[in-house]
């Protein structure tokens, strides 16, 4: 008989989450498409390709709010337990508040690991091609910055010339050890720079005692000269903040490399973290919802279930939000940034526990 309800317990919730995330998935899809369409609107496509991209983005943008599906969830099924007198019959079979939570505390872990293991990854790559596609109608298609085992690997184009650059290490605004190859509009090399040291705190690089390599004749200069690209440090920050599209392999070798090139892997880093924990994050949020419901269940409004959902959502996103950020700027140590919200929401849910059976 226990099993019996727990199953039934399962399933409900289940059912729950399936229905939120089809509603989501629409809601994203419906704003995806029109965001697609004005992006594309002066541009000379396919007209299905607007639908296209919105699919293949679609799942991380929904990877990114299941967390409020998942308290939604949680809700809708004590609102309907409630309201239908079956959580009374529940606990008069054995299941009290306690154990019921204990349950879906478990069923909210497995879900976790699913979405990180199968869902996460999917998604990723989806959003990968997402970019892939959208980067050969985009004005920087033409630009590229990338970060390999064998360092930082930049192609510009600019005043009609090609510019395919090569360093072994990036330290705050330099490069170091530093080749670029510099070729006309054919491709043709019209020369080769090297330097230990460039400075790219502006799209004006400063090289410092440049080695010139012109028709195989080299030139070494203890003077400094310019080079103008489309690239300063923070343009090449910026190719690099759009994780999203790892997976978590991926994710794994890009960490590897940063830290090869001396660039920071801490928002990787981070990223690791946050889908590392996300089961027991699930469960947390569970324990939360359902001691949120039960010691409210007089109160039979969806509206206000539904309002208090996206209170707790909002204030857990930005006590996140506001964590993650210390970590990435070295206020706190990444391991806390993303573990101390947890250990918030773990504590506050243990309160509630107190006499949870009495409810």
């Amino acid at each position: 008989m226990f099993k019996i309800y727990q199953s039934y317990i399962y399933k409900k919730f289940l059912l729950k989450y399936f229905y939120l995330n089809l509603v989501f998935l629409t809601l994203v899809i419906i704003l995806g498409i029109l965001e697609e369409i004005s992006f594309f609107k002066n541009l000379d496509s396919n007209f299905t390709y607007p639908l296209i991209l919105t699919f293949l983005s679609a799942p991380n943008t929904l990877f990114e709010i299941l967390p409020f599906i998942i308290l939604l969830s949680t809700q809708f099924l004590f609102f309907e337990l409630i309201n239908k007198n079956e959580l009374s019959l529940l606990k008069r079979n054995g299941l009290n508040n306690y154990e019921l939570i204990k349950k879906l505390f478990s069923l909210g872990i497995f879900v976790g690991i699913f979405n990180v293991l199968i869902f996460y990854n999917l998604s990723a790559i989806m959003k990968f091609h997402y970019s892939s596609i959208k980067n050969n109608f985009s004005n920087d298609n033409k630009y590229l910055a990338m970060v390999t085992e064998s360092g930082l690997w930049i192609k510009d184009y600019i005043n009609g010339t090609n510019l395919i650059i090569k360093s072994e290490k990036i330290n705050d605004n330099f490069l170091y050890e530093v080749i670029i190859n510099e070729l006309n509009k054919n491709f043709e090399l019209k020369r080769v720079i090297k330097s230990k040291k460039i400075d790219i705190s502006s799209t004006n690089w400063i090289v410092y005692d440049p080695e010139i390599v012109i028709n195989n004749v080299k030139n070494i200069s203890n003077q400094k000269i310019n080079l103008i690209t489309n690239f300063d440090v923070v343009k090449i920050n910026n190719f690099f903040s759009d994780i999203s599209t790892l997976d978590i392999f991926n994710l794994y070798i890009s960490k590897k490399d940063y830290e090869r090139l001396g660039y920071s892997s801490d928002e990787i880093f981070i990223h690791l973290l946050k889908l590392a924990v996300i089961p027991i994050y699930y469960g947390i949020l569970i324990f939360l919802a359902s001691i949120l419901m039960i010691k409210t269940k007089k109160i039979n409004s969806i509206i206000y279930n539904l309002l208090t959902g996206i209170m707790i959502s909002v204030s857990i996103y930005y006590l996140t939000f506001i964590f993650n950020a210390m970590g990435k700027s070295g206020k706190i140590s990444v391991e806390m940034s993303v573990f101390f919200p947890i250990l918030i929401l773990a504590i506050i849910s243990l309160i509630g526990i107190i006499r949870i059976n009495e409810n």
